[in-house]
């Protein structure tokens, strides 16, 4: 893989970190079916710890499986971008102001560029 290819990946990966402590900020748990009904701190506990499988599952991925782990990210990424662009007018979302959408919309937008280019450089 091509350094500039790992650069946009990294600068992505970056941005998806950055994404989930601000979904913190943003209680991004009362978007979700089951933990929507939760109290606060119940439902903050749980949004967090499901994290830690989450991320041992892509630190475990990009390390033995890089290029397949590459390609399902992108995919992740350009999918969450565009979900988060249809829950725009969900009364609950609190992604609405310009650093969470700085943050957001990139990442759907590198997602496709890292995958072209991943594509095209085989």
């Amino acid at each position: 893989m091509s350094s500039i290819l790992l650069v946009i990946f990294s600068i992505n990966f970056a941005l998806f970190c950055l994404h989930e402590m601000d979904a913190i900020r943003a209680k991004e748990w009362k978007l979700f079916v089951i933990l929507k009904d939760m109290d606060d701190d119940r439902a903050f506990k749980t949004f967090t710890i499901l994290h830690l499988p989450l991320y041992a599952i892509l630190l475990f991925s990009f390390i033995s499986h890089q290029m397949i782990a590459f390609i399902i990210i992108d995919v992740f990424f350009i999918i969450h971008s565009i979900l988060h662009f249809f829950f725009e007018k969900h009364p609950n979302n609190n992604f609405t102001n310009m650093y969470s959408r700085l943050i957001i919309y990139p990442m759907g937008i590198l997602g496709v560029l890292h995958l072209t280019l991943s594509i095209f450089s085989q």
